[in-house]
């Protein structure tokens, strides 16, 4: 047994107790967790009690030092958190699943505090409340709100039980997702045979034989193999969009829709244990259902959303039955004996033959034009021009968890560091979760200030998982790579330039989940833009730019399928919110009768009926996006309302951009850049005829939003872009609304 010096030792060595200004992401390992993370809940528990006891009305002695007991363990639960995610272990998932349940006990005893909720009630009801700033109005209003979403008005034996299911919850979605990841990565199928991967462009035949070699097999090559399939991002949709054997693509098809769906890895139970918790937390709650308890944090409501959607299902069903038949026109014409009967695995590959035909594209032929460098110079060119912000490689200047991981620093015009941020751009089956995000790793913060006088500077993270370089070849993604970059990227900025001092309510905290994709989306119009994308598309080899005609038709692609594309979003929307109003469970229905049934109505071709797919669908059951995913599809709508507004002054008259910041309010006032105390909610809760219901109803003019913003600085801003104001005046929504240009 060790000594008790030495366990001190340890613990006063331990990374993720050591003050830093950016994370030792290199040398924390699973054995730091265990004793870090308690040494850091004790700490944080004398902090509490120290609070609770003092606690008092004001900012000084109520929200400052909850934001630093707050913002301490998200930061460090942070570390080890995203290290799970983009570095797992099994010696990091067990470390994590021991500490875990006392991280959320702490965390519903601060959610549960009684002194500190009716101190936030207290301030509300004080007379200095009408005095507050909207930002610190913001935080009281959301801590009161997220209290009794937490349970700090339960009754005790109500309580205990609400907290039991949280406890079994947050078990139940890590579970969830170590499933998937752990049956994604147990799919592998090795190739020695040419003729069976024939139609796999070069890249991903390199790709496959770099995974082949990574499994043993050390004198794979891309010509001669042999060749290893998975179910990792890159390998699957290669395989389904160009593979020639049509068994090949059902096999890895049928792999992919059954994940984590039998065996020790069946994510079944699961699902049905959390939705009957989910369920049970709604009516501890006093709620109906959990797409209730989901809303109540929300812009829209659960009637709201389900009109939205069934609104557009409507409008995409036609145009997606008429993707079908245009599939089996084609590939009839091509010969194709399965032309009658089209599968799920034809699907993808026949778009694919039909889009290179009607518009002569090639996707993999793209490639060369799109290096990942300079797509990220062209990124951030883009930046500059929109937000006047230079960013820089910072590499060495912060540790980093693989050799790949990028680091930089945002300026503005000054040259003056405001915001950083990591980018981990490439796919690791092995050892990183799929799919691409971003997360805070901190917030901007006043309180938080490393020398008491300049706010702490926000650091994010974006993590992809794109086509990795091969051989002497760069990154060369494809263009939904390039897509998925930008949305990223608008996710990022949105927590980088916040200008708010406010740490409970910078950048993307406190954002309403449904308004979270309105920046990532926005982002991904830019990569349309002729002088955007011809500052990216640059022949990797020969530095010539992506010839002009081959813009055309892709913009000219960009709708193609775009029935079928809808529909596809619609059903996990939808069946997101089946699944958390109306399904029952241990009732007559099972949750892939529902996710069947739902089907009927979005799908043009039904899914099988082994079809599993729900047993990997981590934005609900791992993620956080249990009755939300819909948000997608609203900010969707809010998105291309923003980008309209460059598109009425012209795309690419930078000089109005410039002159009259007609960014700044589409984008800026969006995002809360500026104008940071007014939250998206109450914005748009003062115009208040505005709901994106209507599928070709891109809402509230950007104008509507501004004009109806309740507060002086926001007339202040307003009165500043004098000759943008003028501009503004030729839309309706101004004279329709006059008495709110006060």
């Amino acid at each position: 047994m060790a000594s008790s010096a030495s366990v001190d030792d340890n613990i006063e060595s331990n990374p993720l107790l050591q003050d830093f200004d950016v994370p030792p992401f290199d040398v924390v390992e699973a054995k730091h967790v265990r004793p870090g993370i308690r040494a850091l809940l004790k700490k944080l528990e004398s902090d509490l009690d120290e609070l609770e006891k003092t606690v008092e009305p004001s900012w000084p002695k109520l929200v400052e030092p909850l934001e630093k007991i707050v913002d301490r363990l998200t930061v460090v639960w942070g570390i080890v958190n995203h290290l799970k995610a983009v570095k797992d272990t099994a010696e990091l998932r067990a470390a994590v699943e021991e500490v875990q349940p006392e991280k959320v006990k702490f965390q519903l005893r601060v959610g549960q505090s009684k002194p500190i909720y009716n101190a936030f009630k207290a301030i509300q009801e004080s007379p200095d409340w009408k005095s507050l700033s909207e930002a610190r109005k913001r935080i009281v209003e959301t801590q009161i709100k997220e209290a009794v979403l937490n349970g700090v008005s339960l009754e005790d034996d109500k309580r205990e039980q609400f907290n039991k299911i949280e406890q079994e919850l947050e078990r139940l979605s890590h579970k969830f997702s170590e499933n998937v990841l752990d049956a994604t990565k147990k799919f592998e199928k090795l190739i020695t045979d040419k003729k069976e991967i024939e139609g796999l462009p070069a890249t991903s035949l390199g790709l496959a034989a770099q995974t082949a070699v990574s499994k043993g097999h050390e004198n794979a090559t891309a010509e001669n193999g042999p060749w290893m399939i998975t179910l990792d991002a890159p390998c699957l949709f290669a395989v389904m969009q160009h593979a020639r054997n049509r068994a090949l693509r059902e096999e890895v098809y049928r792999a992919n829709i059954t994940r984590a769906s039998s065996g020790d890895l069946d994510n079944t139970p699961i699902i049905n244990q959390i939705l009957k918790l989910r369920m049970e937390k709604a009516r501890l709650l006093n709620y109906n259902n959990y797409a209730e308890v989901s809303m109540a944090t929300k812009m829209a409501t659960v009637d709201k959303a389900e009109e939205l959607l069934e609104k557009l299902r409507s409008a995409s069903w036609n145009a997606a039955v008429q993707d079908i038949e245009d599939l089996k026109s084609y590939s009839k014409s091509q010969g194709a004996l399965e032309a009658d009967n089209l599968s799920h695995w034809d699907i993808n590959f026949w778009s694919e033959r039909l889009r290179e035909s009607k518009y002569n594209i090639n996707e993999e032929e793209l490639r060369p034009y799109f290096s990942l460098s300079k797509v990220m110079d062209g990124l951030f060119k883009l930046a500059k021009t929109l937000f006047g912000v230079d960013i820089e490689p910072a590499d060495g200047l912060a540790p980093v968890w693989n050799k790949d991981v990028r680091f930089y620093c945002v300026k503005d015009s000054s040259g003056s560091p405001i915001a950083y941020f990591y980018f981990d751009p490439y796919s690791r089956p092995s050892e990183k979760r799929e799919g691409a995000w971003m997360d805070e790793v901190v917030s901007r913060s006043r309180v938080m200030s490393p020398n008491g006088t300049t706010p702490r500077l926000p650091i994010a993270h974006m993590v992809c998982n794109q086509t990795p370089p091969f051989g002497d070849k760069p990154s060369l993604m494809t263009f939904r790579e390039v897509e998925t970059v930008f949305h990223e990227f608008g996710h990022a900025l949105q927590h980088m330039l916040t200008k708010q001092d406010e740490g409970l309510v910078a950048g993307i905290r406190g954002i309403e989940w449904d308004a979270v994709e309105l920046p990532s989306q926005f982002m991904e119009n830019w990569c349309y833009h002729r002088d955007t994308l011809m500052s990216i598309a640059k022949h990797y080899e020969t530095g010539e730019s992506l010839p002009e005609e081959v813009y055309l038709k892709l913009l000219a692609a960009r709708t193609f399928r775009a029935g079928s594309l809808s529909l596809r979003q619609l059903r996990f929307a939808s069946v997101d919110l089946e699944l958390h109003t109306k399904y029952i469970p241990d009732g007559s229905e099972s949750v892939f009768d529902v996710d069947q049934r739902v089907s009927r109505k979005t799908q043009v071709i039904p899914p099988l009926p082994e079809d599993r797919f729900l047993c990997g669908f981590n934005h609900i059951f791992a993620g956080g996006y249990a009755a939300g995913y819909y948000s997608y599809k609203w900010a969707e709508v809010l998105s291309a309302d923003a980008f309209s507004a460059f598109e009425d002054v012209g795309l690419y008259n930078t000089k109005v951009w410039c002159l009259k910041g007609l960014f700044r309010i589409a984008f800026l006032l969006i995002y809360i850049y500026f104008l940071e105390e007014l939250c998206i909610s109450n914005i748009v809760k003062s115009f208040h005829t505005f709901q994106p219901t209507h599928p070709l109803l891109f809402c509230v003019n950007l104008t509507r939003i501004y004009v109806c913003a309740k507060s002086w600085r926001a007339i202040a801003y307003c009165k500043r872009f004098n000759t943008l104001f003028i501009t503004l005046q030729r839309h309706k929504s101004l004279n329709a609304y006059p008495q709110l240009l006060c």
